[in-house]
């Protein structure tokens, strides 16, 4: 008898519940073994409960440890910080991978394999953030505080190094801007040399480069990059460009790895504008299910998942919109399902 997993389901807002059936739905043709627990965040926490992550949905992540989870619409106004951000303090969720791998051949940019690890927590995104006022303008003056420390650098650059040597990876970049900030990055480069040379040296090599370089390289020759790593509001940057080399956020998982549990997304938002209409693209929800099977080490499963993906894509020329195709989310969904059981 197969043993269950308890995991943690929130199926987000606007786009949200409709990739998310599409998900579970391919989920289920696996027969994966997950045991959900549904919860609500985002504008739907805030309605069951006057709170973007109401203590109930805290208390079952805690519990499972796993969690799948569809884009959250942060409410504006009020004071209300961003979930996402909320889900990775509180869980402490420092690593943030984000793969980018073509999966429709023939494109300006062919054969993408990239890997993107964005530490997750510390950074710009901790929020320091306060106006000065000057005479009769409350905003005179804007100022953020980033904070990167030499173990929040360790945590994400250890699990970067281990992640992309099991995964047979040959180089990991460092993607930082010390030679401006030089405290701020500088720590976070520094500690990188150090690391390599103290645990693995010989296992894979290591080089860096300066982000804006970076974002030019990307798009000139992809292709000399394998495995990047770099802080939080350079990661969030990157990622979302490697994204646009394979065909858009449509195309894009997430994972966020942490001590204390691990939350696989969607990395796009929550796209009001089509929600309901039922032509949202669901692959990137569903490439994120394929990197939970593989946390909880359903090896078999994640595989099946991606080749049923790649065959609905490719042979069977099965496409939402975004992609060049004609097909809403649940002829996708559909389609992919049949794959996994004829497969």
């Amino acid at each position: 008898m197969t043993t269950r997993i308890p995991a943690t389901l929130i199926a987000g807002d606007g786009i949200g519940p409709e990739i998310m059936d599409a998900t579970l739905a391919v989920l289920d043709a696996l027969d994966a073994p997950f045991d959900w627990d549904r919860q609500v965040a985002g504008l739907g926490g805030l309605k069951a409960s006057g709170d973007p992550l109401p203590q109930q949905t805290l208390d079952s992540i805690r519990r499972t440890r796993l969690a799948l989870k569809g884009p959250l619409e942060t409410p504006s106004g009020g004071g209300y910080r961003s979930s996402n951000v909320r889900l990775r303090e509180e869980f402490k969720l420092y690593a943030n991978m984000r793969p980018a791998k073509t999966l429709i051949p023939g494109g300006r940019f062919d054969d993408i394999d990239l890997l993107v690890f964005r530490e997750n927590v510390e950074g710009l995104y901790m929020g320091y953030e306060h106006y000065i006022p000057i005479e009769d303008d409350p905003h005179a003056v804007a100022i953020a505080t980033g904070v990167n420390t030499r173990q929040g650098a360790r945590h994400i650059l250890d699990y970067t190094f281990r992640t992309a040597i099991a995964l047979g990876r040959k180089k990991v970049t460092v993607v930082h801007k010390a030679n401006i900030m030089k405290a701020l990055t500088g720590i976070f480069l520094e500690t990188a040399y150090q690391l390599h040379q103290e645990k693995y040296a010989g296992q894979i090599a290591l080089d860096d480069v300066i982000v804006d370089a970076c974002c030019m390289k990307l798009v000139i020759n992809p292709w000399q990059f394998d495995t990047l790593v770099t802080t939080n509001l350079f990661g969030d940057i990157l990622s979302d460009l490697a994204a646009g080399l394979v065909g858009g956020l449509g195309m894009a998982p997430g994972a966020n790895i942490g001590q204390d549990a691990a939350i696989f997304e969607a990395v796009h938002g929550s796209a009001p504008d089509i929600a309901g209409k039922g032509i949202a693209n669901p692959i990137a929800l569903m490439l994120a299910a394929a990197l939970m099977l593989d946390h909880v080490t359903l090896h078999d499963k994640a595989r099946r998942l991606r080749q049923a993906i790649s065959d609905t894509l490719n042979v069977d020329k099965v496409r939402t919109g975004d992609l060049g195709g004609k097909a809403d989310t649940a002829t996708l969904a559909a389609a992919i399902v049949a794959r996994i059981r004829n497969g």
